[in-house]
C-alpha cells in the first residue's frame, strides 16, 4: 500500500502556503514519499562508504562519529533544503541554530542512527528523517540499508514497510511480552522476569519501528534520547496503532530549545499502560 500522492510540484508549495491549515496537511503522504527517496539515497551513500573504508572519531560527549555520518548529513541537508529552504533544520551532525525555533515546520534527521552498529558492520542502523510541524511529526521515513527495509508514515495515512501496511501488536499482558531496550533499564522495569527479552537493537529509531511492525511488543529508551533519534519512529508507531510516550503518558514535543527527552516507553495501545505503569513505579 502506497501513501497518498500529490502532484510533485505541489508538494512543498502547499505545505509552505500560509493558507494551509494547521490540521492534517492533505499532502503529508507525498512528503513522506519525498523523504523516502532521500533516505534511500543517503543509505546507499553510507553503505558504499563503509565498503570502501570509513574514518571515525569521538565527539565531545564521547559518542562515535564517522565520515559517513558527515557525508550523509550533507546530502540530507542539500536535498531537503532544496525542497523547502525556509524550513528549520535539526540534525545530530549539524551545529544547532536557534533559528529553527522560529519555524513552524522543521526537518529533523539522523544521518546514521546506530553509528556503533554501522561501524561494526551490523544490520541495526538506519537513516531517519521527519518533517515536524508545530512540535509533532507529520511525515517520516526510516531506511535500514543492510536489511533493505523502508518504513514510511504520514499523519492520518497509516504506516508501511516496503509498501505493506504495518500494525503494532495487540498484546495486553506484560508476561511474555517481547521487549527491547537498555539492559539496565529492562532490569529495573522487569523485576519479576516476565518480559521476553530480544537481542538488543542498537538503533533507537529501529527499535521503535519494530514496535510499529509488531515484532516487538514493547521498547524502552533511557533518558537523553534526542529529537533526531525519535521523530520519524514516533510517527511510525503512532500511525501503526501503537504509542510512544514519556513516563507520564505524554506525547513528545519536538523542536524545543533543548531537543532531548527523558525515559520513554513504546508499545501497542493495549500493552502501553501496563508497561508504562511498571516503569513509573520503578522511578518512584
Amino acid at each position: 500500500m502506497r501513501l497518498a500522492r500529490a502532484k510533485p510540484n505541489s508538494l512543498l508549495m502547499d505545505l509552505s502556503s500560509p493558507r494551509n491549515p494547521i490540521a492534517v496537511p492533505p499532502d503529508a503522504g507525498a512528503v513522506a514519499e519525498q523523504l523516502a527517496a532521500v533516505v534511500v539515497e543517503a543509505g546507499g551513500v553510507a553503505r558504499d562508504m563503509f565498503a570502501r573504508g570509513i574514518t571515525s572519531w569521538s565527539k565531545h560527549n564521547d559518542s562515535p562519529v564517522t565520515d559517513a555520518d558527515i557525508a550523509v548529513d550533507t546530502l540530507l541537508k542539500q536535498k531537503l533544503g532544496a525542497l523547502a529552504p525556509d524550513y528549520g533544520w535539526l540534525s545530530e551532525e549539524t551545529a544547532d541554530m536557534p533559528a529553527r525555533l522560529e519555524r513552524r515546520r522543521v526537518w529533523i534527521v539522523d544521518p546514521i542512527d546506530g553509528t556503533r552498529a554501522f561501524m561494526a558492520g551490523g544490520p541495526d542502523w538506519a537513516v531517519a528523517a521527519a518533517l515536524v510541524e508545530d512540535g509533532r511529526p507529520i511525515a517520516g521515513a526510516l531506511f535500514a540499508p543492510v536489511t533493505q527495509e523502508l518504513f514510511l508514515a504520514a499523519v492520518g495515512c497509516g504506516a508501511t514497510r516496503n509498501g505493506a501496511p504495518i500494525r503494532a501488536s495487540n498484546a495486553h499482558a506484560v508476561a511474555g511480552a517481547r521487549a527491547d531496550g537498555p539492559a539496565h533499564w529492562l532490569s529495573r522495569v522487569d523485576r519479576a522476569g516476565m518480559l521476553a527479552r530480544v537481542p538488543r537493537i542498537r538503533s533507537l529509531a529501529l527499535r521503535i519501528a519494530r514496535v510499529a511492525t509488531g515484532e516487538l511488543d514493547a521498547a524502552f529508551a533511557a533518558p537523553n534520547g534526542n529529537d533526531w533519534d525519535l521523530a520519524a519512529a514516533d510517527l511510525l508507531v503512532h500511525e501503526a496503532g501503537g504509542r510512544l510516550t514519556d513516563l507520564d503518558g505524554l506525547q513528545l514535543i519536538y523542536n524545543a530549545p533543548v531537543p532531548r527527552h527523558g525515559a520513554l516507553v513504546s508499545a501497542g495501545a493495549g500493552l502501553h499502560p501496563s508497561v508504562m505503569d511498571a516503569a513509573r513505579r520503578d522511578e518512584e
